[in-house]
C-alpha cells in the first residue's frame, strides 16, 4: 500500500530583529565565515525563524564554518542553520549541502545588507524569503 504524501512549497519567514542580528553577527566576524543555528517553527512547508543559537564549540575561518552537532543540546525548535559567505557569493557549496542541518540553510553574502539573505533546501534549491516586522 502506498501513501500519498503532500508536498508543500517551502517558504521562509525571518523576524526582522533576527535578520538584523544575523547581519550584525556576520559583519562582526568578517573576514571569517560565521555560523548560527536557527530556531523557530515549521508547519506544512512554512518555516518561521524567530531565534538564534550560537552553537557550542563552533570553528570558523575565511572559507569555512562548522560545529560538532553532537554537542548541540536537544531542542525541537531548531529549524536549520545560517552561515556567511565572505566571498560575496551566496550559492551553497558541496560541503554546505553535505553538512545540511534541519529544514533550511540560509547563506548571507558579503557585504551583509538586507538584500544579501538567501535560503536553500537540502537539494540546493533557492527558497523564497520574507522578512516579518512582527515582533510578537
Amino acid at each position: 500500500m502506498f501513501f500519498k504524501t503532500e508536498k508543500h512549497q517551502r517558504t521562509i519567514t525571518i523576524k526582522k530583529d533576527v535578520r538584523d542580528g544575523i547581519l550584525s553577527y556576520c559583519k562582526m566576524n568578517h573576514p571569517n565565515e560565521c555560523i548560527l543555528v536557527l530556531r523557530g517553527k515549521s508547519r506544512k512547508g512554512k518555516i518561521l525563524v524567530d531565534g538564534l543559537v550560537i552553537p557550542p564549540f563552533f570553528h570558523t575561518g575565511p572559507t569555512f564554518a562548522g560545529f560538532p552537532h553532537s554537542f548541540l543540546p536537544f531542542d525541537t525548535s531548531y529549524v536549520g542553520t545560517v552561515h556567511s559567505h565572505p566571498s560575496g557569493v551566496a550559492k551553497p557549496s558541496v560541503t554546505d549541502l553535505h553538512n545540511f542541518f534541519g529544514f533550511v540553510s540560509i547563506i548571507i553574502q558579503s557585504p551583509y545588507e538586507d538584500g544579501d539573505v538567501f535560503a536553500y533546501d537540502r537539494d540546493g534549491n533557492l527558497l523564497e524569503v520574507t522578512i516579518s516586522s512582527d515582533q510578537s
